[in-house]
């Protein structure tokens, strides 16, 4: 569902000021979530090791071992792989708002400047086309430096993202996540586009932190990343956009964030 307005801005004076927490730090809780998430699907992952140099594969050779070939993915499901990660999940469910679906904490509690969510979508550089994937599009987020992040998930936005998903794919090694797109998400942070805005009766809780993630980012996990480039000759760090907590969160709370604008 389409947010609503915000009527709270946050102000901040130049993008390397606007960091609730490091950068390092979200980096550390993104790679911990997709081992995680890696580990607990590792016997559907053996194309992957596969293709994996040695010292790569090796890091999960005794986890593969501990697995007989053919046994069945570990039971658990992605939210309860983040449950059991970070010590809470999210979810998305009806909102407090009328007529409007929403983000909430599913079980346990996130603690102020934890990661609760993603941004996915395909990443737009400023001189890029996105007039028809715009049209009618609530959710296209701008960055600070005017790259935008298309997380419709339908009509010509989806296709757009599946297209050029596929095109970045090296034999098994998906360089990131589609499954945003479906009702079977692996990432389950990925559902930052359905966070409502805040309003002066419903404060924020969470806000929105750009991450340029490294060119070095394990190739293994790369398939969790829910967002992709719409060029294909784009050199350097993927841009994603992260929410995180402002304050504590417990269950049952909905995720509101907020808006922010630079002042020169």
């Amino acid at each position: 569902q389409r947010p609503l307005p915000c009527r709270t801005l946050r102000y901040v004076p130049a993008e390397l000021e606007d960091k609730v927490v490091p950068d390092a730090e979200v980096l550390r809780t993104l790679l911990a979530v997709f081992r995680a998430l890696f580990a607990n699907a590792l016997p559907r992952q053996r194309d992957v090791l596969a293709a994996l140099p040695e010292p790569v594969r090796s890091k999960y050779q005794d986890l593969l071992s501990a697995q007989p070939r053919g046994a069945p993915v570990l039971g658990f499901t992605p939210q309860d792989v983040l449950y059991q990660t970070l010590g809470f999940s999210v979810a998305r469910a009806a909102s407090s708002l009328a007529a409007a679906g929403g983000v909430f904490v599913a079980a346990g509690r996130a603690p102020r400047g934890a990661v609760v969510g993603m941004y996915p979508g395909t990443v737009y550089q400023k001189y890029e086309p996105i007039f028809f994937q715009s049209i009618g599009n609530p959710f296209i987020f701008r960055c600070l430096d005017g790259v935008l992040i298309d997380g419709n998930d339908k009509g010509i936005s989806k296709v757009v993202y599946r297209s050029c998903n596929g095109r970045d794919r090296l034999g098994p090694l998906r360089m990131s996540d589609s499954t945003w797109l479906t009702s079977e998400m692996q990432n389950p942070l990925a559902v930052g586009q359905y966070v409502n805005n805040c309003s002066n009766d419903r404060p924020a809780n969470v806000c929105y932190q750009e991450l340029d993630v490294p060119t070095g980012f394990p190739v293994e996990l790369k398939q969790y990343l829910p967002n992709t480039t719409y060029s294909c000759a784009q050199q350097g760090p993927l841009r994603c956009v992260v929410l995180v907590a402002l304050r504590d969160v417990g269950q049952g709370e909905e995720l509101f964030s907020n808006y922010y604008t630079v002042v020169s």
